[in-house]
């Protein structure tokens, strides 16, 4: 939890932060939007590296994530443009993405399944200590020396955790049988339907939820004047409601089924986007909002991740990136709309397209449990 919550705060900065990182680069909204779109898009290519932790270890995939997005922070701490900023974004999202699903597969490997919502949901918890305590930090560091203060202090954080990571967790894996050939992975995760179906769960739900957190900081700024501190402190009850969202997920879910968590989540999180805009009138209100919708996305989120580890044991580290892939593929969806629907028809109808993307969740889900 403490070493995601290093890697989900370097990813999660940008959203709140969106409108000073333009204006310190010398660039508008669009430009950033288009480079969150190119980074959720290269998400996509997660399947390619995946297998590495199913053939080479789940030691080995968790250390190579972390020096892709050391990597990357590092460029920009050496020479800061919105070239550097580019390449860390994407680096930073291929070393996510090759870390998470490695660190998953080797909880997954190692909790029963009966135990695995709650284990993974303290794991989950790192999202949202990136918004209560990184992200503020991040805001502190901006506000106090420039839009590029804070690579610095990842790129030495990033080498810590390749440190910790190759202290700790032992080389030699008695719970892992390596795979020899990666295709038959592919193989059983491409011809089961509940996979796949699962996989869209992941697309659609990141995709209403990337199309508040592109905007949110933009549209707290432009209804309220919010500055740097100001939209920290809405990014720290954004992580409350998070982590509240993980604490439900860790007492719940493993009691009633993960299928039926998944559904009240996604129900949960429709109701919330539709709530948002009209109780967002005021500053108070809008952040009531944003609490109710992140609460209830996050518990999506977490009551999804056990219930995949479980769908293609024999190659669990695959279909936990291929379902990054979805998640990956809604955020560039998410991010693509998001800028153009809130500048020609307003947040309304941002949040409207969230209910939508639940929806398709929600019908995702029903053919899942059909074909189980």
């Amino acid at each position: 939890m403490f070493l995601r919550t290093i890697l989900n705060t370097a990813h999660r900065m940008v959203y709140p932060f969106l409108s000073v990182f333009a204006r310190g680069l010398g660039v508008d909204i669009s430009t950033m939007s288009l480079l969150m779109t190119a980074r959720s898009l290269l998400g996509t290519t997660s399947p390619l590296f995946a297998p590495i932790a199913d053939r080479r270890g789940r030691r080995f995939g968790m250390l190579v994530g972390i020096s892709v997005f050391t990597l990357g922070v590092g460029l920009v701490a050496v020479y800061p443009s919105i070239w550097t900023l580019a390449a860390a974004l994407l680096l930073g999202m291929v070393g996510k993405y090759m870390f998470d699903p490695a660190m998953q597969a080797y909880f997954g490997d190692r909790i029963p399944y009966h135990q695995r919502g709650t284990a993974l949901a303290v794991t989950e918890m790192a999202w949202s200590m990136a918004f209560i305590a990184g992200v503020p930090a991040v805001g502190f560091l901006i506000n106090g020396f420039g839009w590029s203060a804070p690579f610095p202090i990842f790129a030495a954080l990033g080498l810590l955790i390749f440190f910790i990571i190759w202290r700790i967790i032992p080389r030699e894996d008695p719970h892992h049988e390596p795979t020899s050939n990666s295709r038959d992975g592919y193989r059983a995760v491409f011809t089961s339907i509940p996979a796949l179906a699962g996989i869209s769960i992941a697309l659609w739900a990141s995709a209403a939820n990337e199309m508040i957190n592109i905007i949110f900081g933009v549209w707290l700024e432009d209804s309220f004047g919010l500055k740097i501190i100001a939209l920290a402190g809405a990014s720290a009850v954004i992580g409350i409601s998070e982590l509240s969202g993980e604490g439900l997920v860790a007492l719940t879910t493993d009691r009633l089924g993960k299928p039926l968590a998944l559904t009240i989540g996604l129900v949960g999180n429709a109701l919330a986007s539709i709530l948002l805009p009209i109780i967002g009138q005021t500053q108070t209100g809008a952040l009531v909002g944003l609490f109710l919708f992140y609460i209830t996305f996050e518990y999506v989120m977490v009551s999804h991740i056990p219930l995949m580890t479980e769908l293609v044991p024999s190659a669990r580290a695959t279909v936990l990136s291929l379902n990054v892939t979805g998640h990956a593929l809604g955020r560039a969806l998410g991010a693509f709309l998001a800028a153009f629907i809130y500048q020609q028809f307003g947040f309304l109808f941002v949040a409207l397209t969230a209910v939508l993307f639940n929806a398709a969740g929600l019908l995702a889900l029903r053919r899942m449990q059909k074909e189980k």
